[in-house]
């Protein structure tokens, strides 16, 4: 088996694909090539949206794109009260988030979409997501673990926002007012992620730095005024 697993490693595929689990906040978390594998980066958004949360007494939170359910569950984790809908596009994707969602014994409500597709009439005040956002060039996409993991989680057209750019401008029709839209970008786009939020009419516009002192989640408030 070890020398099965080494081999595979060799070839390239991700320790966490080997193992089957990713630790993430403080859930172990299944993992399958049909899902990114969670990374700590992606904790300071979820830390974010426990804030707000926590903050505003909210009762209701959608996470889009939810791969492994990473986000979802660390939210549900932290707040139980809070009512959590997680969608994804992927069929093989909302699986792992479910197997993830019963060995966690978290309650999490789990939809297959294209992110807001199916949701129409329905408001949030909290919606986070952690979108594709890499750059469909970039040198990135074929080193590391990232060229065994699924290219459409990872890549958005020449510039790396096409996800982004969708979910800021369809975002206010999902929104209550005052509501929070939290995201994750690249460590270069964050200018580009408070100029489309501004232009959607958001205020109260913030990015938060990773640990590498990167520019990584931001976020702004609706003003339906």
């Amino acid at each position: 088996v070890i020398q099965q697993a080494l081999k595979r490693r060799e070839q390239g595929e991700p320790v966490a694909y080997i193992i089957g689990s990713r630790s993430f906040w403080n859930l172990d978390l299944a993992v399958t090539p049909a899902v990114l594998i969670p990374r700590p980066d992606t904790e300071l958004l979820v830390e974010w949206g426990v804030e707000r949360i926590r903050r505003a007494d909210l009762d209701r939170c959608l996470d889009l794109g939810t791969g492994s359910g990473a986000i979802a569950l660390a939210i549900k984790a932290e707040c139980p009260a809070c009512a959590v809908t997680a969608v994804d596009r992927s069929t093989d994707a909302l699986a792992v988030a479910q197997a993830n969602g019963k060995s966690c014994q978290l309650q999490v409500t789990w939809l297959e979409g294209d992110w807001f597709e199916g949701l129409l009439g329905q408001r949030w005040p909290l919606i986070l997501s952690n979108p594709p956002y890499v750059r469909d060039e970039d040198p990135n996409l074929h080193r590391g673990d990232l060229p065994a993991e699924p290219r459409e989680a990872l890549a958005a057209g020449p510039d790396g926002l096409k996800d982004l750019k969708h979910l800021i401008a369809t975002a206010p029709d999902f929104l209550e007012a005052e509501g929070y839209l939290l995201l994750e970008h690249g460590w270069d786009q964050a200018a580009a992620v408070r100029a489309l939020l501004l232009t959607a009419g958001f205020t109260n516009i913030e990015t938060r730095r990773d640990l590498a002192g990167h520019e990584r989640v931001t976020g702004g408030c609706l003003d339906h005024g």
